[in-house]
């Protein structure tokens, strides 16, 4: 769970925390002006949010795989307990 959570969560979502904490801290803007939540910036949000997720996961891809050569043995059920694939 932890890592779903910092591989997809965590970085489509930051770019809205920071635009929000930026949001707050410009609420002593001049009296009439429109509110920044209200300028319609979701779109850059979103964009940003899916390219730090690409990131991640090339990160995760190219960092977090085994090696391209080994061989690849599946689980299997071995004496009443499952044991886990690995790549040798």
């Amino acid at each position: 769970m932890t890592r779903i959570l910092l591989t997809y969560l965590v970085p489509l979502l930051l770019p809205f925390v920071f635009y929000f904490i930026w949001a707050w801290l410009v609420r002593g803007r001049k009296e009439g002006d429109p509110h920044p939540l209200t300028k319609g910036a979701y779109f850059w949000l979103l964009l940003t949010g899916f390219v730090l997720l690409g990131i991640v996961l090339g990160f995760t891809a190219y960092f977090g795989s085994n090696d391209p050569g080994g061989t690849y043995i599946p689980p299997r059920f071995e004496d009443g307990q499952v044991i886990p694939g690995r790549v040798e």
